[in-house]
């Protein structure tokens, strides 16, 4: 919700109180406030329903996300939706897959050769719901569904070069698509929960379908990581390090060396977006006393600065974004802090629109 320039006032003279204490200066910059508005839940059907993502494509604006009756884990019940708006306010529902003894989830989307794509990342389940001393990463397996004009779909193709791979957001830059694809060193069997083993590649493809490993950017503790091209070609990311603070990470064509840098706090499900002259950042935040939330955030110095809350609890985050102008977006995001009749937790999915707005942000420089 909007913040009243008194409670900014307030909220400076804090960062200044705790700033003084602790030996660090307050920088006072011109980052924008965001306003937060017109907060709805898009759906819910009683199922568990997560993991999102937004785009606007042929002049239309589309919604994606994971639905499962059966809840959060590995099922081969979960099923991808994605449903379409002319404005963001009434949504129908366009198309819906699953795949056969598979969990599908985390869809992201895609435009690349004129086509817009839907990634999901898949767990092997079998028929059932698979027992958690069973996951084995080296069994996962991409996926995607596309289309050329938002309404006739494929059915899923299975992507090759991806065997093994958890494969999570996808960006594309000068003819080629990219993903993130999270694997086990050398695909070794067994040491589950040893995240020291686990990696993150950088893949690459022509044409969306077939991919091929290009480079490695994490070495171990692999996890979710968002891209971001700019006009020159050069990536930003941010990853996802288990529980522990995420990483920033910037590389210049071809993708092969890449700078490394600890940030001050946990983003899980990250998301980056270009949004006007800022770079949004947004994902679950998790601190001591208040539980975990979905926030966003701008970056800036290469540090992270809150400018918003979601309302959210419980299983949330996983967030996407549509920039409707360089003032004006839409955030989508999953939480489980609302109850139906019985007083039981939904999981659904919401929607709000932001706006910026002038003002004075106090930005808070640890001490050296």
């Amino acid at each position: 919700m909007p913040v009243t320039d008194c409670r900014i006032s307030r909220l400076a003279a804090v960062f200044l109180l705790i700033a003084c204490v602790a030996g660090g200066p307050v920088v006072a910059e011109e980052l924008p406030q965001v306003e937060v508005s017109n907060i709805r839940r898009v759906f819910h059907n009683g199922e568990h329903n997560a993991f999102t993502d937004l785009i606007r494509f042929r002049d239309q604006l589309f919604l994606t996300f994971r639905s499962c009756p059966d809840g959060h884990m590995v099922h081969p019940t979960s099923s991808i939706l994605v449903l379409s708006s002319k404005d963001g306010q009434d949504w129908k529902q366009v198309h819906r897959f699953s795949v056969a003894k598979r969990d599908t989830r985390d869809p992201h989307f895609l435009i690349f050769k004129d086509r817009l794509f839907v990634y999901t990342g898949t767990w092997y389940s079998g028929d059932t719901t698979l027992p958690r001393d069973q996951y084995d990463l080296n069994m996962h397996l991409g996926y995607a569904v596309h289309t050329e004009d938002g309404t006739d779909w494929t059915e899923p193709i299975m992507l090759e070069g991806t065997f093994g791979h958890y494969i999570w957001r996808a960006a594309a830059v000068d003819g080629k698509a990219y993903l993130c694809g999270r694997r086990k060193h050398q695909f070794v069997a067994g040491e589950r929960g040893n995240r020291e083993l686990i990696e993150s590649a950088m893949l690459e493809s022509d044409d969306g379908l077939v991919w091929r490993t290009h480079s490695l950017f994490q070495e171990t503790q692999g996890d979710e990581t968002a891209f971001q091209f700019d006009a020159e070609g050069n990536a930003l990311a941010v990853a996802r390090r288990g529980s522990a603070p995420a990483e920033l990470l910037r590389s210049q064509p071809p993708y092969t060396q890449w700078q490394r840098k600890d940030l001050d706090r946990y983003v899980g499900g990250p998301l980056v977006a270009e949004w006007g002259d800022h770079t949004l950042v947004g994902g679950r935040k998790s601190l001591a006393g208040e539980g975990p939330k979905t926030a966003l955030y701008f970056l800036r110095d290469d540090r992270l600065v809150e400018v918003a809350e979601l309302p959210s609890g419980g299983d949330n985050s996983y967030p996407g974004f549509i920039a409707h102008s360089p003032t004006r977006g839409l955030v989508s995001w999953y939480s489980s802090h609302e109850t139906d009749e019985a007083g039981k937790p939904i999981t659904a999915i919401y929607l709000a629109d932001l706006e910026l707005t002038s003002g004075l942000h106090p930005i808070l420089s640890a001490p050296e």
